[in-house]
């Protein structure tokens, strides 16, 4: 993914609610694949890190990026953001070269 790229999809996720939390039980197998669907419907999605959660927000990308074969675009405090290019060209996000 180039810089342009990155910022381009940083700049979408910025109106974004996030549509997943994790808390004190941090990932379960159920969250992953919520995640992985979640991102084969919407390409981009912006996960929330609850306070109670013990884990680094950073770590917690990492491994749901490794676990869902998607890219972070962003972690900033307790918010992540994820993108998963999806093969529905009609919901597709149109990416800056």
């Amino acid at each position: 993914m180039t810089t342009k790229q990155r910022a381009y999809l940083k700049s979408l996720a910025m109106t974004m609610e996030p549509i997943f939390q994790i808390g004190k039980s941090s990932m379960t197998p159920g969250f992953t694949k919520a995640v992985s669907e979640a991102l084969k419907a919407r390409e981009l999605i912006k996960v929330s890190v609850l306070k109670n959660c013990a884990d680094d927000p950073r770590e917690l990308a990492d491994i749901i990026a490794e676990r869902t074969h998607s890219q972070i675009v962003q972690v900033i405090g307790k918010k992540i953001v994820l993108y998963k290019e999806g093969k529905d060209d009609r919901k597709k996000i149109i990416l800056p070269k």
